[in-house]
């Protein structure tokens, strides 16, 4: 269960994802092309396993995916994506720990894993700094509020204005206790008193299927797992929690420009390797990732999908994941929530 937001708990909020919103994106070429990288000292002489800690058909899958399926052109090894999902990431993130430290089995995470789990969960399973080295940052994502196309309500505030008078009536879907979108739930509540039914899944696939299936009336999740539903009129989009529009998103309104106060929430995606692996096969992996990540097919994807995209340095994601573990810990301890 949670308590209602303090104004220490607004205070993190806000500095949390004021960091992830002024995260430096590279500048990226329309000239980008797969150019193969030269092996170092053998490294690799086998096809890589991706694990996508989650069920497939998220947007964490959908990610790992547009990466594993160009890096072959430029590593000429193929990589394949591994899903294990459950446990809100948990079980997927400890299979890469305790994975053999040489390169060749990757993870593809974000912030609701790393930086919130080890302190939402009371025995995560793995420690987000000490057990993993980060490659890359592959983008900053904000969350999208969706209901399905056949769904009554045209806006965010009709939505609203339900939820308000008919509290917990009304239920939304989560990949999961603890995530981001988790969190966006409990602002809204807490903050706006949009007091809506939680239903965590394990992962955002399961939750498209219920809300598609009419089990679920409303879905807070990544843009880039819903973004296909949107394109294809299956889902509407009520509302983003970036400070920007992007990609089939560009018409959706931001909440903060319905008025929404802390309600800025954005998410990423990045690549992690289990720590111990060789600083050079670590080096290679990012100049690989980050050259896939600058084809302009992979850029007007990732964008398309409503995010930016970031490849940044193996020291720069580094530094972003220390100072979100920091502030998402604080949020997460303020906030009352655990999970065994």
């Amino acid at each position: 269960m949670t308590r209602p937001l303090s104004s220490r708990l607004r205070h993190y909020l806000v500095a949390a994802v004021a960091t992830v919103a002024t995260v430096a994106t590279v500048a990226l070429t329309n000239g980008a092309s797969a150019q193969p990288l030269t092996p170092v000292n053998g490294f690799p002489a086998q096809p890589l396993r991706i694990v996508s800690p989650f069920p497939a058909g998220g947007g964490n899958d959908a990610v790992t995916r547009v990466v594993a399926t160009r890096l072959s052109q430029v590593l000429g090894q193929s990589a394949v994506t591994d899903n294990r999902g459950g446990a809100g990431g948990n079980i997927g993130t400890r299979y890469v720990a305790e994975s053999k430290a040489d390169g060749y089995t990757l993870l593809t995470s974000q912030v609701s894993i790393m930086a919130v789990n080890p302190t939402l969960y009371r025995a995560p399973g793995f420690d987000p700094v000490r057990q993993f080295i980060p490659v890359t940052q592959i983008n900053a994502a904000p969350l999208a509020i969706v209901v399905a196309a056949n769904a009554p309500w045209k806006t965010f505030e009709e939505l609203a204005t339900q939820a308000k008078a008919q509290p917990q009536k009304l239920t939304f879907a989560t990949p999961g206790n603890g995530t981001l979108s988790h969190l966006v739930g409990v602002v809204l509540d807490k903050d706006s008193h949009i007091s809506l039914q939680h239903v965590p899944y394990k992962g955002a696939g399961p939750a498209i299927n219920d809300l598609l299936g009419g089990q679920v009336d409303v879905l807070i999740t990544s843009t880039s797992s819903v973004a296909g539903f949107i394109q294809t009129g299956r889902m509407r989009a009520l509302a983003v929690t970036s400070p920007r529009r992007l990609g089939v998103f560009a018409k959706v309104p931001t909440l903060e420009e319905l008025g929404y106060r802390n309600a800025r929430f954005e998410d990423w995606y990045g690549v992690f390797v289990p720590a111990g692996t060789p600083p050079e096969r670590v080096a290679l992996l990012n100049r690989a990732i980050v050259q896939v990540l600058q084809m302009p097919e992979v850029v007007k994807t990732i964008n398309d999908g409503g995010s930016d995209v970031v490849a940044n340095s193996s020291e720069a994601f580094a530094t972003q994941l220390r100072q979100d573990i920091s502030r998402w810990s604080q949020i997460v301890k303020l906030s009352g929530a655990h999970l065994d």
